[in-house]
């Protein structure tokens, strides 16, 4: 054997042999010196033979001779290898692979380095605003790979040790940073990728402006991580790229994006949209519950709003969800960079805005990292005697204690001082719209007194443990308070196009506490050729509540075509009485698993269950009352072009243990548990590389023990409902720098059948038929970088206040515009808003604002 073999016994021995050859082996180094030795080229052919044969077989052919020790590289391993006339190092690389870690030449001797033990680095890269960027170049000692689609990336078989890794694009700043590689284990980074003012709006891809509105990638939906043509439920993103690009800064505003979704501001103060025909709340945070019964929301902590279609019970809960679908506030989040926001926003009628968005890591490593979301508005209305003021205050932090584990925690505290919506009932036969009542839309029936103080604490705490590198333990605690001081309802009681009676109910000192805590096992694993992704999780919700209730009182009637005087908060406080209103607690026990079944590489189903207990409490001569529901949930996906084009269905249960209503009349009405099924059927598509998104479908609910509002605005259980409609949505990058969104939706949503049989065929109250939105915005690619122009429309259809179908809201459609320009530094934003001044009416009947405008002012470092 011509061969060194270096601390071994056979060392002398294989040294002499060797330098019997020496005369060959300067014959080789004479003819290789100009291309070196490892340039040779040979052919070889060996079977099954030890790696100490092949060199030795090397030796041979070429003269040359290897040193290397053989427990070091495993020269018993068997190796086959057929190459004919390869370089020398072709054939040593395929017979070591990555068992030498270094290959030198001196003269006709290679000495082989052996390896260390290996291991591996899994990473991902994201923009600075929080998203993945995709197909990112990705470098690490000499080696590079590209980023996927999600951000994702990894690196195999490398030697322990420390590496610098580094993630660079076009038109973004190239990051490195320090990583430690372990070996037989493997090793986690991640990577934030900044720029300028124009791109933190668009995340940069294959050279261009991705699809920026089409972001749909969210760890809430399904609670496991499911590509959007991956699941098979409807679901639509408003991203804070468009939100900052329409200048909005209410919740209510941004999510008029969403298709088919129609917000309200209701006269308790809370915010609710309707979809798919039924009202919710804004109801979820995080993916946890949270509410929207009497506290309003602010925006400067919402990195996105997530609308989620369709009952939603199987894996939020009858108490976030409603048939319509669940509502999902998404908060902003801290990142790996120090970064600091100031926005000033103003405009028509008094607007004064100030937020700020700081973050910061707290340690150098980057493994304590701090975020601080502060916002103040003040703001006056079209309406005399009507404002709104709001501070928000929202810190959040995350530590990685180690690679399994990470720690995250926000929280929020909103105080609001603002004047509440009217609640018009109408009780005059030839009133049927909002506009027969010929009332003045400047002129506000109560004064600004008679008004509301209130204030929400939210607090959410996440403990992420990595049990394997394919299961995940997730831990989340949420609280979420309502504290109002005082709440003056506006009840306004229509008499005749001319006439209305004032009254008003007060709601001092209410509580609303709800506390959750959750526990989800993420994992993924196979049986046989089948691929299971699944969500194992338990859930425990309480809610307490207390608060004084004053009796609605009737007051005044009022001509409202002859002048009149606003109504005082001191005439409301003069026979105010005020006693508290029994208010059950209620605890629920929860129990949910969801498998995804990938059964072939392009068929995948989803099986779900949810399993809920839920108990009210007795309260004084109310009965207590408990149940146990189940919900199902099941799931079908078919790529008909992977990663380009789905087919799905779902039939999806949902159920809601609703708590008591309080009458027009005062008395409180106790709705039994209200159970809905819902078939549905579509398509989803991601094509020419996601510049062209599109969701389309089909869906049908029914519900047998439906409730609905009567004439009088009383709330009856007594019947079947079916809701039934087809959703489109498209969102489009066609060339670089236009991007567009827009939405239809068409619900037909019909009282079946009913005590009452006069109701039966008639629409379902706050349903409107046909629901539209559009935009589209185009930035500027060259001469005026970062000037962009947008403009876009909403459509609402009529919707019924009640089942009997008389009194109605009509249609309107509003049209908006903005002129942005953005800096590395800096921004400007100019928006016009309900550009046509269209009167419309919310479906409370209150009066919208006409035209205005906004300009906002950002300002970065």
């Amino acid at each position: 054997m011509n061969f060194l073999l270096l601390s071994t016994p056979l060392f002398p021995r294989t040294w002499k042999k060797n330098s019997l050859l020496l005369a060959l082996s300067f014959s080789c180094l004479l003819t290789q010196a100009q291309q070196g030795i490892l340039q040779t080229k040979v052919s070889i052919q060996i079977k099954n033979q030890t790696i100490a044969q092949a060199l030795e077989k090397i030796e041979e052919k070429t003269g040359c001779s290897f040193i290397y020790s053989p427990n070091l590289i495993d020269a018993q391993k068997k190796v086959s290898v057929n190459l004919q006339n390869a370089r020398l190092e072709t054939i040593l690389q395929e017979i070591l692979g990555d068992a030498v870690k270094r290959v030198e030449t001196n003269g006709n001797r290679i000495n082989l380095q052996p390896s260390s033990e290996k291991g591996n680095l899994n990473g991902q890269v994201h923009s600075s605003d929080g998203h993945p960027a995709g197909y990112v170049s990705i470098s690490l000692a000499g080696r590079q790979v590209q980023a996927d689609e999600n951000g994702k990336f990894s690196f195999s078989n490398m030697e322990a040790g420390s590496y610098t890794v580094e993630a660079k694009y076009v038109g973004l700043l190239t990051q490195k940073q320090q990583v430690h590689i372990e070996a037989n284990k493997t090793s986690t980074v991640n990577l934030v990728l900044y720029e300028d003012a124009t791109a933190l709006q668009e995340v940069v891809v294959n050279g261009e402006r991705k699809n920026r509105f089409a972001n749909k990638e969210t760890p809430f939906v399904a609670r496991m991580p499911l590509r959007n043509l991956e699941n098979p439920q409807v679901y639509q993103v408003v991203t804070q790229q468009l939100m900052k690009e329409q200048v909005s800064y209410t919740i209510a505003e941004a999510m008029r994006n969403a298709g088919g979704t129609v917000p309200v501001i209701n006269p308790s103060g809370g915010l609710s949209a309707h979809l798919r025909g039924f009202s919710t709340g804004i109801n979820a945070r995080n993916g946890m519950e949270s509410t929207s019964d009497r506290s309003a929301m602010d925006l400067a902590n919402v990195e996105r709003i997530e609308v989620l279609k369709g009952p939603s019970g199987t894996l939020f809960g009858a108490s976030v969800s409603s048939f319509g679908g669940v509502v999902n506030l998404v908060t902003k989040k801290p990142i790996e960079a120090k970064r600091t926001e100031v926005n000033y926003t103003t405009g028509s009628y008094d607007l004064n805005r100030l937020s700020i968005d700081l973050n910061t890591p707290l340690k150098a490593d980057k493994s304590v990292l701090f975020r601080l979301n502060t916002a103040i508005h003040k703001e006056r209305s079209y309406l005399s005697d009507a404002f709104n003021n709001t501070f928000l205050i929202a810190p959040s932090l995350s530590y990685q204690v180690n690679e399994k584990l990470t720690l995250n925690l926000d929280a929020e505290y909103l105080k609001v001082h603002n004047t509440q919506p009217n609640n018009f009932v109408i009780r005059a036969k030839d009133v049927l719209q909002p506009k027969d009542l010929k009332l003045d839309y400047r002129k506000s029936l109560y004064y600004s007194d008679a008004d509301v103080q209130n204030s929400a604490s939210r607090i959410f705490a996440e403990a992420k443990y990595k049990i394997s590198d394919k299961f995940q333990s997730t831990t989340v605690f949420s609280y979420v308070s309502e504290n109002v001081d005082h709440s003056y309802q506006r009840v306004v009681l229509v008499s005749s196009p001319t006439e209305v009676t004032r009254a008003a109910s007060i709601y001092k000192d209410v509580y609303n506490g709800y506390a959750n805590i959750q526990q989800n096992i993420n994992g993924e694993f196979n049986t046989g050729s089948i691929k299971h992704k699944l969500l194992v999780g338990a859930n425990y919700r309480t809610l307490s509540s207390s608060f004084l209730f004053g009796d609605i009182q009737l007051f005044d009637k009022v001509d409202v075509t002859q002048k009149f005087t606003p109504l005082l908060r001191q005439e409301i406080d003069k026979n105010a009485e005020f006693a508290p209103y029994p208010t059950p607690s209620q605890q629920t026990l929860s129990a949910y698993v969801s498998d995804m079944i990938t059964i072939v590489p392009r068929l995948s189903t989803m099986l779900s269950l949810r399993v809920d207990h839920f108990n009210r409490n007795k309260v004084e001569d109310e009965e207590g009352f408990k149940q146990t529901s189940l919900a199902p949930k099941l799931g079908l996906v078919y790529q008909i072009l992977p990663e380009r084009i789905s087919a799905f269905a779902n039939y999806m249960s949902g159920f809601q243990n609703v708590a008591p209503v309080i009458q027009p009349d005062g008395n409180r009405f106790v709705i039994d548990p209200i159970f809905a099924n819902q078939a549905e059927g579509g398509i989803k598509s991601e094509l020419f590389h996601k510049k062209l998104s599109l969701t389309a479908s089909y869906y049908y609910i029914k519900i047998d023990n439906a409730t609905r509002v009567n004439a009088d605005m009383f709330t009856e259980q007594d019947g079947k409902q079916v809701s039934k409609g087809a959703e489109l949505e498209v969102i489009a990058n066609p060339i670089a720098g236009l991007n567009i969104i827009g939405s239809y939706a068409y619900n037909d949503n019909r009282i079946i059948k009913a005590s009452d049989v006069a109701v039966e065929g008639n629409k379902a109250e706050f349903a409107p038929e046909n629901v539209a939105s559009f935009w589209a915005s185009y930035t500027f690619q060259e001469k005026v970088k970062g000037l962009g122009v947008g403009a876009g429309v909403n459509y609402v259809d009529k919707m019924y206040r009640a089942s009997t179908n008389t009194f109605f809201i009509p249609s309107y459609t509003l049209a908006n515009a903005t002129v942005f320009y953005n800096k590395q530094a800096w921004g400007i934003q100019l928006k016009a808003n309900n550009i046509f001044n269209k009167q419309y009416w919310d479906s409370w009947g209150n009066l919208q604002a006409p035209s205005s405008v906004a300009a906002n002012l950002s300002y970065r470092f």
